[in-house]
């Protein structure tokens, strides 16, 4: 686009960014927010909160969490106002400069604004809560289990880009490759409320390099997210309801192997529910780690059964094939498509090394792109 195009477009663009600012301020009551900030900082000045050391890390998070929210709209707010001026004043002075600078000031905003866009559609209840991440391989042996290490991969080195901290809580490795199963837990804001866009059965087409004949293969596995409450999740647990196995975590072998039963797996009964631990040395260490997953997975099944859209979602992970999944991964034609929203990019290594947010953004903000139909 030529600057000429760009200096005739800003009124536009600026009657458009003010009126999706107005929007975005009925929505976060800004006002409402001002008072709880207020409400916040006086909690967080009664020394008696420091006595509870995890109650007063939430408040500090919700606090920076509201103070972000305000600065930024506020921030927006007064650039436009800041662009407006700067651009009337080069109108004026016959100044075209002075017009591209207030148009490249829109830009920021424009960013600014999208932003907090993307923060509405993550104002579900935990969608503001670190995560933990299912990987589970579909049927297909090697080539399916690879395809799972794949995606693991794939989420890591996205939650690296977001400054994100991961532990692989449990991984249970393939015969000959890859991994049948993983669990990674995600720490930082909105990482739930991000990971939810990616639920559901990713598959993959490429030319096996597990076949001698180099053949095209097919192949399925599925991507869970829950929350991981950090704040005391109120769950009350019939200690009879779990069945409590322990066995020998895998590993590379050699003078480190574990050779005792450290790993911990809780199944709860009634809802069939499993989860596994495997990360520490310690079988006491893991078990405390597999309660609190347990407990949160609970707390993510009761919001299920409130909420019959997700609980669609949790019922479709035992189906891990044909008909249930998101998006396919071609890769000897270098496409990646989702087939939620229609969008599509032919960067495939980019993608594959965790530059996934487009696809994440679009999806949560509800944007189709196109037909929607998968290969």
């Amino acid at each position: 686009m030529s600057i000429e195009d760009r200096i005739s477009g800003f009124r536009t663009r600026l009657e458009d960014y003010n009126s999706r600012l107005d929007s975005l301020r009925g929505h976060f009551d800004v006002e409402a927010r001002e008072e709880e900030l207020r409400e916040l900082n006086a909690r967080i000045e009664d020394p008696a909160l420091w006595e509870k050391p995890e109650e007063a890390q939430k408040l500090m998070q919700d606090r920076t969490r509201l103070e972000r929210t305000l600065k930024n709209y506020g921030d927006s707010t007064t650039a436009l106002e800041e662009a407006l001026m700067l651009f009337e004043m080069g109108a004026d002075e016959g100044d075209q400069a002075t017009q591209v600078e207030a148009v490249e000031t829109l830009d920021a905003v424009q960013k600014e604004i999208e932003a907090m866009e993307l923060a509405r559609m993550l104002g579900g209840e935990t969608d503001a809560e670190s995560a933990f991440l299912d990987i589970n391989a579909g049927s297909g042996g090697t080539e399916a289990q690879d395809w799972a290490e794949m995606l693991l991969r794939m989420y890591l080195r996205w939650a690296e880009r977001k400054g994100f901290k991961t532990e692989l809580m449990e991984c249970t490795a393939g015969e000959e490759a890859g991994i049948k199963s993983a669990t990674v837990s995600i720490k930082g804001e909105y990482a739930y409320g991000f990971l939810k866009a990616e639920v559901g059965v990713h598959r993959l087409v490429r030319k096996s390099p597990y076949d001698s004949g180099n053949r095209r293969h097919t192949s399925f596995a599925s991507v869970f997210a829950y929350p991981d409450i950090e704040k005391e999740i109120e769950i009350d647990i019939d200690p009879s309801d779990v069945r409590t196995d322990t066995y020998r975590a895998s590993g590379a072998g050699g003078q480190h192997i574990n050779k005792t039963d450290s790993a911990v797996r809780l199944t709860h009964i009634p809802t069939n529910i499993v989860v596994q631990c495997q990360n520490d040395r310690s079988q006491h260490k893991n078990r405390a780690a597999a309660w609190n997953m347990l407990k949160a997975r609970l707390y993510e099944h009761e919001l299920n059964l409130r909420n019959a859209e997700k609980q669609e979602i949790e019922d479709s992970k035992t189906d891990i094939g044909w008909g249930h999944q998101i998006r396919s991964y071609v890769l000897d034609q270098s496409r990646i498509k989702d087939l939620r929203t229609g969008m599509e990019t032919g960067n495939t290594q980019a993608f594959l090394d965790g530059d996934i947010d487009a696809f994440v953004q679009a999806q949560l903000m509800g944007i189709k792109r196109g037909d929607s139909s998968g290969e």
